[in-house]
């Protein structure tokens, strides 16, 4: 049985509802799903878990939460290399750019996305959630 860990911050509960369903994904598939907030995840703890979805909303102009969510991607970042990850959020606004950066500095760590990063308008609605699902099983 994998262990998958899904890492997310959520202001509005829509990236929330994003995470619960990547975690039933993976949790069809038959892994072992830990949910967690930015504060319960660090660098020390990637080892621990087979795959990890990593899940943030757009903030501001198109960035990653700043308080709580890119400090600890700043620390984990360096301890993905080879390790398979996902990355989900929504949106409001925008074109995507803060997932396409993400993106770019998830390769550049070495990590290995095991799907397409899945961004989603608002709250997910039923074909935004079989996404989330279908983004949780390929972390199975």
């Amino acid at each position: 049985m994998s262990k998958v860990a899904v890492v997310f911050w959520s202001g509005t509960g829509n990236t929330e509802a994003m995470a619960n369903a990547v975690a039933a994904g993976a949790q069809e598939k038959g892994a072992e799903v830990t949910l967690l907030g930015p504060s319960d995840f660090n660098a020390a703890a990637v080892a621990n878990y087979d795959a990890i979805a990593f899940g943030c909303p757009a903030m501001g102009a198109e960035q990653l939460e700043e308080v709580e969510y890119q400090p600890m991607w700043d620390d984990v970042k360096g301890a993905l290399s080879g390790k398979k990850i996902a990355l989900f959020g929504s949106y409001g606004w925008g074109d995507g750019e803060w997932i396409r950066l993400w993106e770019d500095e998830a390769k550049t760590a070495g990590a290995d996305l095991a799907a397409d990063s899945l961004m989603v308008h608002e709250t997910p609605d039923a074909e935004g959630e079989a996404q989330c699902r279908e983004l949780g099983a390929a972390l199975a």
